[in-house]
This record gives C-alpha cells, sequence and structure tokens, in this order.
C-alpha cells in the first residue's frame, strides 16, 4: 500500500511542474536602414578590423588581445566554471571513503583495552527524479556562458582598441592643421607687418593677423593634451604601462585619403547566432530554466544508500587473522512532508528568476537590433555630411586663396581674409572629426552585427 502511495505522490509532484515560456521577440525580415548595404551573409574574417588595411590598427589590436587584463579575466572564468561542473556533479555521484582508527583504554580491572579498524564507506545520494539531469545540463549551459562571456570582451576590446585608434588620428591630424595654420598666419602676419611698415596697411589689419596666430597657436597644446591621454587610454586597453613611445603610423592617409568600407550585414535573425551576447544570453536563460529542474526535484523523495565494512581487531596483527570482517549497510528514504512552505517558495522563486532571464534575453536581443540599425543610419547620414564638407572645404580653399589675392592688391579689406581663413580652418577641423566618425561608425557597425563571423 505505502508503494502505490509513494508513486502517486511522485505523480502529482511531477504534474505541478511549473510550465517554462520561451522569450518572444519579433524580428524582421530585413533591416529598416540596410538599402545601401549589401545583404550578402558570406563569412568575415573574425579579425573584422582587417577591413580598414592598416597594419598598425592591427598591431595594436593583436597586442590588446594577448594582454588585456579584463579578456584575461574572462578567460579564466571560464576555466573556473569548467573546474565548477565537477564539482557540482560530484554531489550526485557515490562517495568512496576510507577511515584508519587506533583506540585505547586502560582501566584497574581489565587493564589495557585497545581496538584498531581500517573501514571503507561508501555513501551515494541516488538521483531518481533528474536531479543531475539538470545539475549537469546547468553546468554545460554555465561553461557556455562563460565562453561567450570571453567573447563579448573580445569583441568590446578590439572595437575599443580601434576607436581609441582612430581617436587619436582624429587628434594628429587636428595638430597637423593646427600647426600648418598656425605657420600660414605666421607668414601672413609678417607679410602684413611688412606692409604696415611701408605704409601699405593699417595697424588694425596687423593685430588681426597677430590674433589670427594666436588663436591657432592656442590649438596647438589642446590637441597635444588630447593626443596624450588618448594614448595613455590605448596604452590600458592594451594592457602595457604606459609610455613615451610614438604610436603614429600607417592610419594617417585613412583620414587623409578616406574611402567607404563595404561591410555585408546579412539578416536581422542571424544576430541570434552572431551576437555573442545574445548567446551568453540564451546560456543564461538555460541555467535559469534548470535551476527550476532542480528546485522541483527537491520536493520529491530523496534515497540514500550506505555501506561501510573492513577489518577490526583488538590488536594491529589481529587485522590480517582469519575472519577479521565486518560490515554494515543501510538504505533510507526520505520524503517531504512539511517544511512550512520552503520548498515550493524555492520552486517559485526559481521560476521567477527564470521569467527574468526571459525578460533579459528580450531586452539584448532588442538592444541588438536597435545597435544595428543605429549604427547603419549613422554611416548614411555620415557619408552625406562627409560629401558635403568635402566640397564645403574645397570652396573655402578656393574663397580664402582669392580673398588673400584681391588683398594683396588692394581689392579687398583685411576682415575679409581674416573671415575666409577662419571659415576654411573651421571646415577643415570639422571633416576631419566626421571622417573620424565615420570609421567609427563603421566599428560600431561590426560589434553591433557580432565581429567576424
Amino acid at each position: 500500500m505505502m508503494k502505490y502511495l509513494f508513486v502517486l505522490a511522485a505523480l502529482l509532484l511531477s504534474a505541478c511542474m511549473p510550465r517554462l515560456f520561451p522569450p518572444q521577440v519579433a524580428i524582421h525580415d530585413h533591416y529598416i536602414y540596410a538599402e545601401n548595404f549589401s545583404q550578402d551573409t558570406l563569412s568575415i574574417d573574425s579579425c573584422w578590423w582587417h577591413l580598414f588595411g592598416d597594419s598598425t590598427l592591427d598591431s595594436l589590436i593583436d597586442r590588446a588581445l594577448a594582454n588585456n587584463r579584463n579578456l584575461a579575466i574572462a578567460a579564466s572564468r571560464v576555466q573556473e566554471v569548467r573546474a565548477e561542473r565537477v564539482v557540482s556533479r560530484a554531489q550526485y555521484l557515490p562517495q568512496i571513503g576510507v577511515g584508519l582508527s587506533a583506540q585505547g583504554n586502560r582501566t584497574k580491572t581489565t587493564g589495557l583495552e585497545q581496538s584498531y579498524s581500517l573501514e571503507p564507506s561508501l555513501s551515494w545520494e541516488v538521483s531518481l527524479f533528474g536531479a543531475l539531469r539538470h545539475t549537469e545540463r546547468g553546468a554545460r549551459a554555465q561553461i557556455e556562458s562563460a565562453e561567450w562571456a570571453w567573447r563579448s570582451m573580445r569583441l568590446s576590446v578590439a572595437a575599443e582598441v580601434a576607436t581609441t585608434y582612430f581617436t587619436l588620428l582624429e587628434y594628429e591630424r587636428d595638430l597637423f592643421l593646427a600647426r600648418r595654420s598656425t605657420t600660414l598666419r605666421r607668414e601672413s602676419a609678417a607679410l602684413i607687418d611688412s606692409m604696415f611698415r611701408y605704409g601699405m596697411s593699417d595697424g588694425v589689419a596687423l593685430a588681426q593677423a597677430r590674433s589670427l596666430v594666436h588663436s591657432a597657436e592656442s590649438d596647438i597644446p589642446r590637441y597635444e593634451r588630447a593626443i596624450e591621454q588618448t594614448r595613455l587610454s590605448l596604452f590600458v586597453l592594451l594592457g602595457e604601462t604606459p609610455r613615451p613611445a610614438v604610436l603614429q603610423g600607417s592610419g594617417k592617409p585613412l583620414l587623409s585619403d578616406h574611402r567607404p568600407v563595404d561591410i555585408p550585414v546579412g539578416l536581422p535573425a542571424q544576430l541570434l547566432m552572431r551576437r555573442p551576447d545574445i548567446r551568453e544570453s540564451r546560456a543564461n536563460l538555460l541555467v535559469a530554466a534548470t535551476k527550476v529542474g532542480i528546485a522541483h526535484s527537491a520536493r520529491f523523495p530523496a534515497i540514500t544508500l550506505t555501506a561501510q565494512g573492513g577489518v577490526a581487531s583488538t590488536s594491529l596483527k589481529g587485522l590480517t587473522a582469519v575472519d577479521p570482517w565486518a560490515w554494515s549497510s543501510m538504505g533510507k528514504l526520505v520524503e517531504p512532508v512539511f517544511a512550512f512552505g520552503k520548498l515550493k517558495r524555492a520552486e517559485q522563486a526559481s521560476v521567477e528568476r527564470y521569467k527574468q532571464a526571459a525578460l533579459a534575453y528580450e531586452q539584448t536581443v532588442l538592444t541588438a537590433l536597435s545597435d544595428v540599425e543605429a549604427a547603419l543610419v549613422s554611416i548614411d547620414f555620415y557619408r552625406l555630411q562627409t560629401i558635403q564638407y568635402s566640397q564645403l572645404v574645397a570652396e573655402n580653399d578656393r574663397i580664402a586663396t582669392m580673398t588673400q589675392a584681391l588683398y594683396r592688391n588692394g581689392f579687398s579689406d583685411y576682415l575679409s581674409v581674416i573671415d575666409a581663413q577662419r571659415e576654411l580652418y573651421d571646415s577643415q577641423m570639422q571633416l576631419v572629426n566626421l571622417i573620424a566618425q565615420q570609421y567609427i561608425n563603421y566599428i560600431n557597425l561590426c560589434k553591433a552585427l557580432g565581429g567576424g563571423w
């Protein structure tokens, strides 16, 4: 009769297993802003930064991937969870031990009493209701989560190094323009000074010319400071001690002779397999699901088997006697009956944690889709803005040249020269900023798509 009651209780508990609903996210067939981008889904080298064709950038990212401390921490975490997998499984496997004991008592009546024993032991909590299976699945999912977290960190480090590098190139280009403008303005001020001495110009024009020189000179230390601060940030990403090293290299032509980068974007559904943060979130969801199963299994009866045996004697010599063996075994069935709702509430809490993991997964997917769309929009609009500013710089250069010639021939005042030079200088700086930001947009798109795939 008790056997049938036990089976009935097990069936009732299994029937009460909570239903876990998968995440729900609506994904479009195509990206909204991908009309001007290739929909090709062919593989791209995992070293996506090779798209820029800059050997200096390649070298910096290689150094960062080898030495970055945060990336090393993520790699260590993978090894940690792999070791924990063995620990988590061990609690459901037989435990074998051995004990060696010696004891002596002396009384007035019996004299010296000695006892010696050598006792191997075996204990095993039998997993009949899926606890071991859920634990094993959870351990594998945790390993998968840690591995994808490492991949996500690797992608972030590479993208941050590339972004910092192009920012450094932008500041170096700004410094170059500031120094060149300073030199040109000094030459112009020297010319105005010479004309002033011969009465061909007035003092106001001379003061204005010198003011332009000081304006360009004041930008030089600002960009020098920005360069050094960016280099320090780059050394942190590289995992190296800061030193007065020169990092500028083959990347300078990227800003002076920029070119568009063709990046195939594929389909939105492919993000579910490409993005490491989505894969990590999915693995975390699986971990949460297995914890629901473990919590549910805790409400079932637990069976514990123990066995102990060995040799025992009143003397060391007796341990090797003809029949010193002794053994014992025991089986125990423990059925949770009343625990003040602890097991039920623990299962409900695990279900809520699963819901949180599902919502986190949905949020990760939505963020990923938004990241790609935002990068596509930025690339499109920055491309148009860069073209327009390139034309603006060319026009401002012609205006500055013609205005300077008119002033030398007495057909224009120096205020027009000042305005033309300021417009040219500002438009050149703005164009450099736009080009650098466009490369950063390419980096953001590669990162949003999950890097190399």
